[in-house]
C-alpha cells in the first residue's frame, strides 16, 4: 500500500455498511490526520455490495439520534476542509448519510450498479449531512426535491447525467478507473490541488456550515416524533409506514 494514499473502507458488508456514530468519528479522525501522515489522496469505499446504506437502523440497536447526525456533520466537514483530495469510490448503494458522504467527496466515481438515495423520509426524517445543499448545488432544485421528498433511488447513470457525481463506469472497469484517478491525484502537485479544492468549494458550498446547522435544527424535533418511531418500526418489520404527522 502506498504511504501517500489513505484508503478507507466501510467494512460491515452484512449490514450494507451501515454507520454508527463511532464508525463515522473514526473515519473523520483518519481524514483529519491524513495530511500530517503524508497522504496525498484519500479514497473512501465500501466492502461488499454497498458503499453505505446510511445510519444503522437495524433491529435491536439504538435508533440513530443527534450523536449520529453530529458525527456525520463532522465527517462531511472533514472531507470538504481537508487539503487532501478525497475520492468516493461508490461501489454500490449510497443511501442516507452514506449518500451525503459520497456527494461531499471531491470526486465521486460510481460503478454502474451503484445507486444514490436520500432515504430519510421513509423513516420520518429529513436529509442531513449536507445533502440539502450538495444535491441542489449539483442537480438543481427540482431534482433535489424529487430525491428528497420521494426518497427515490437514483441510478449511477442518472447521477452522472445530473452532475451529482464525476463519473459512472461499467462494473468491470470500476476498480481500474478509480485507481487511475487516485494515482493521478497522488502524483499531482499537492499545493495546487489543495488551492483548487479550496477555491472551488468557496465558489459552490460556502454555506455548508449554515446548511448543516439548519438540517440539525430541523432534524432534532423529527427524531422525537411519533412518525419517526413508526418509520423505524415499519423499516425493521419490512412493511409500509403509516405516518400521522405527530
Amino acid at each position: 500500500m502506498q504511504s501517500d494514499i489513505l484508503r478507507i473502507t466501510f467494512n460491515r458488508p452484512d449490514r450494507l455498511n451501515s454507520l454508527s456514530a463511532e464508525i463515522v468519528h473514526a473515519v473523520a479522525d483518519a481524514i483529519e490526520s491524513a495530511p500530517a501522515n503524508g497522504a496525498r489522496v484519500i479514497v473512501i469505499t465500501g466492502a461488499g455490495r454497498a458503499f453505505s446504506s446510511g445510519a444503522d437502523v437495524s433491529a435491536g440497536g439504538a435508533p440513530p439520534g443527534l450523536d449520529t447526525l453530529d458525527a456525520g456533520n463532522r465527517l462531511v466537514r472533514s472531507i470538504t476542509l481537508s487539503p487532501t483530495p478525497v475520492v468516493a469510490a461508490v461501489n454500490g448503494i449510497a443511501a442516507g448519510i452514506g449518500c451525503s458522504i459520497a456527494l461531499a467527496a471531491d470526486l465521486a466515481i460510481a460503478a454502474e450498479a451503484a445507486g444514490f438515495m436520500l432515504a430519510f423520509t421513509k423513516i420520518g426524517l429529513m436529509p442531513d449531512g449536507g445533502a440539502s445543499m450538495f444535491v441542489p448545488a449539483a442537480a438543481g432544485r427540482a431534482r433535489a426535491m424529487r430525491m428528497a421528498l420521494l426518497a427515490e433511488k437514483i441510478s449511477a447513470k442518472t447521477a452522472a447525467e445530473w452532475g451529482l457525481i464525476a463519473e459512472m463506469v461499467p462494473d468491470t472497469e470500476f476498480a481500474g478507473a478509480v485507481e487511475k484517478i487516485v494515482q493521478q491525484l497522488a502524483s499531482g502537485p499537492p499545493l495546487a490541488l489543495a488551492a483548487t479544492k479550496r477555491v472551488l468549494n468557496t465558489a459552490t458550498i460556502s454555506i455548508l456550515d449554515e446548511i448543516l446547522q439548519a438540517e440539525r435544527d430541523g432534524q432534532e424535533p423529527l427524531l422525537l416524533s411519533a412518525d419517526f418511531v413508526e418509520g423505524m418500526a415499519a423499516f425493521q418489520e419490512k412493511r409500509a409506514a403509516e405516518f400521522t404527522g405527530s
